[in-house]
C-alpha cells in the first residue's frame, strides 16, 4: 500500500461502528491518536465508558477493517475514561464522584436490589470504580447481599463516616448503623435526612459511578433525590406483567418531570426455566418490559429470566456477578452495565465549577 496518511486511516475508522454508543469511531470521537510509522499502524481509541469485556471485540473489528484496506500491519490499543456528566440544574455535585445513577421501581418486589448490586458489580467488572448507597432506609437489603452486614463503619476525625467495601466495592447503608431486626419507624423528614447524611457524610474515593438503590414508589426519599442530589441518570426495573408495569410507568413518569434522564428499562423476572425438564415459561406474561420501553422511546437494556441463582446467591452475600463472573446471568448484567454507560455518554458533559474569588 503507498505511503498511509492519517485522512486515510480516520476514513477506515469511520466504518467501525460502536454497538454501544451506535455511532462510528470518528463521530463518538473515540480515537485519541493513530501513529503511522511506514506501512505500521497504531491506533489508539479512549472510549468513556466502561467495557473491558468489549475491548477485544472492538479491537478485532477494527483491525479487521484496516485489513480489508490493506493495512495489514496494525497495533489497536483501547482503554477507558470515564467523564462526569450533567445533572439537575441547582444541586451542588458530590466531591469524588462522577456520576450517580439511580435504580427504581414503581412497586416493591420486582428484584431492584438485586439488580441494583449486580449492575453495580458488572460496572465493576468492566472496568469502573464504583459505589452504591442504599437509600431503602426502611428495608436495607445492600448490606447482606454484599456479605457484609455485621461490620460497621469507622468514624474519620472530621466526624466523616468510611464506607465499607464489599467484594472490593464502596457502600453505605442505615444497615450498617442499626441493628439488622430493628424497625425504622422514623417520619419522612428522617428519612429524607438520613439519605442526606449517609450521601454527603460518607468520605467517598474517586468513584466513577455510583448506583442508588432506591425503595419503590415516588415518594419522599425520590423527591429529595431529584432536588438535592445530583443524578446523572436513571434506571428503572420491572417486571413483564400489567400490575408491575403500570406503577413502572409512574416510576418513569416522576423521573421525567424532576429532568433526570432515564438510562433505560431492565425487564427482570422475563421467564422461567424449570429445573427438572427444562421448559420455558413466562409466568409474569410476555415483553411487558420491552413494550413499555418502546412506547416511552427510551432504552430496553435487557431481560433477566427468574432463576433461583440469582435469589439465593444474593442471600448468600455473594451476587451472581461475583459468584459466576464468567456465567449467562453475569454476561447479561454486564451487557446491562455496558449499554447505561454508554446511553450516558451521548449527554452532556458536567461543567466544573469556576473557583471562586476574593478581592481584598
Amino acid at each position: 500500500m503507498a505511503d498511509l496518511t492519517q485522512d486515510q486511516i480516520e476514513n477506515i475508522l469511520e466504518t467501525v461502528v460502536d454497538i454501544y454508543t451506535e455511532k462510528n469511531l470518528v463521530a463518538s470521537h473515540a480515537v485519541d491518536s493513530i501513529d503511522i510509522d511506514g506501512d505500521k499502524v497504531t491506533v489508539n481509541i479512549v472510549l468513556g465508558y466502561p467495557a473491558a469485556s468489549y475491548h477485544q471485540t472492538l479491537a478485532d473489528s477494527i483491525t479487521l477493517a484496516l485489513s480489508n484496506a490493506g493495512v495489514n500491519n496494525s497495533t489497536v490499543n483501547i482503554e477507558t475514561k470515564i467523564a462526569a456528566y450533567s445533572t439537575q440544574k441547582g444541586v451542588d455535585i458530590l466531591p469524588e464522584v462522577k456520576n450517580i445513577i439511580a435504580v427504581a421501581s414503581g412497586k416493591g418486589g420486582v428484584g431492584k436490589s438485586t439488580t441494583a448490586v449486580n449492575l453495580a458489580l458488572a460496572l465493576q467488572a468492566e472496568g469502573a470504580k464504583v459505589a452504591i448507597l442504599d437509600a431503602d432506609i426502611y428495608g436495607p437489603s445492600q448490606p447482606r447481599m454484599l456479605g457484609v452486614s455485621k461490620l460497621k463503619p469507622e468514624t474519620t476525625g472530621e466526624g466523616k463516616l468510611l464506607p465499607i467495601l464489599g467484594h472490593g466495592m464502596q457502600s453505605m447503608s442505615i444497615g450498617y448503623l442499626v441493628d439488622e431486626e430493628s424497625p425504622m419507624i422514623w417520619r419522612g423528614p428522617m428519612v429524607t435526612q438520613a439519605l442526606e447524611q449517609m450521601l454527603r457524610d460518607t468520605l467517598w474515593r474517586g468513584v466513577d459511578y455510583m448506583i442508588i438503590d432506591l425503595p419503590p414508589g415516588t415518594g419522599d426519599t425520590q423527591l429529595t433525590l431529584s432536588q438535592k442530589i445530583p443524578v446523572s441518570g436513571s434506571v428503572i426495573v420491572t417486571t413483564p406483567q400489567d400490575i408491575a408495569l403500570i406503577d413502572a410507568k409512574k416510576g418513569l413518569a416522576m423521573f421525567e418531570k424532576v429532568n433526570i434522564p432515564i438510562l433505560g428499562i431492565v425487564e427482570n423476572m422475563s421467564t422461567h426455566i424449570c429445573s427438572n425438564c427444562g421448559h420455558e415459561e413466562a409466568i409474569f406474561g410476555v415483553g411487558g418490559g420491552e413494550a413499555m420501553a418502546k412506547d416511552a422511546g427510551v432504552n430496553f437494556l435487557g431481560s433477566l429470566p427468574l432463576e433461583m441463582e440469582i435469589r439465593t446467591d444474593g442471600d448468600e452475600g455473594v451476587p451472581t456477578v461475583v459468584k459466576d463472573p464468567e456465567g449467562r446471568i453475569a454476561e447479561i448484567y454486564k451487557e446491562i452495565a455496558r449499554k447505561v454507560s454508554a446511553k450516558l455518554t451521548q449527554q452532556d458533559k458536567a461543567i466544573s465549577a469556576f473557583p471562586s474569588i476574593t478581592i481584598e
